[in-house]
């Protein structure tokens, strides 16, 4: 992961409650463990007509929305299966943070855990993200805040142990590695064997 301080970006807006990971990611594209390739499959239910011709309606085809690294969605995004798939999907289509007043847990835990920010905020400040699509916001991670166009400053909720994990650009396992020689040296001097 790359460390991750400060994002800037208008805002694609998907007003569709209760978003599961099989829309975002749907089951016939998890044949792989890579992380790459899966945004061109993104959403691809509602982004592709059965032609395989993309759908002019879906707001991700929208030629404002190219370029969007934020997407505004409505309460319970990514509930549904577990699947690590979907915020690997959201990630390799270039979207990097997700706003929404409600989230399911693990597809939290997944975002977190694989560099996608989602950004909790009230029902008020969604429902105007919502209603004014393709806005300019910046999400600064160190501070833990959503800078609207109008000047609000909009805190959102994320554990000490994610937002450095951002900053640092390393997952847990990165985490760990950073810290081998104090984990050989403990395992070194300990007076106890297991």
């Amino acid at each position: 992961m790359d460390p991750i301080r400060q994002i800037t970006s208008r805002t694609v807006v998907l007003p569709v409650a209760d978003v599961d990971t099989d829309q975002i990611i749907p089951a016939r594209f998890l044949t792989t463990t890579s992380k790459d390739g899966l945004g061109k499959h993104l959403f691809a239910d509602w982004r592709y007509q059965a032609s395989g011709e993309p759908n002019p309606g879906f707001a991700l085809n929208q030629p404002q929305a190219q370029g969007c690294r934020v997407l505004v969605a409505d309460r319970n995004f990514g509930c549904g299966s577990s699947r690590e798939h979907a915020p690997w999907a959201l990630l390799d289509y270039g979207i990097a943070v997700v706003i929404s007043s409600e989230f399911a847990d693990i597809f939290r835990s997944n975002s977190l855990k694989n560099g996608l920010l989602p950004v909790l905020v009230e029902q008020d400040v969604l429902d105007w993200l919502l209603n004014n699509p393709g806005v300019e916001v910046s999400i600064d991670i160190a501070s833990s805040t959503l800078l609207l166009p109008d000047g609000r400053s909009v805190e959102y909720p994320i554990d000490d142990f994610a937002r450095y994990c951002l900053l640092e650009g390393v997952d847990q396992l990165g985490f760990l590695l950073k810290h081998a020689a104090d984990i050989n040296q403990f395992e070194e001097n300990r007076s106890w064997t297991p």
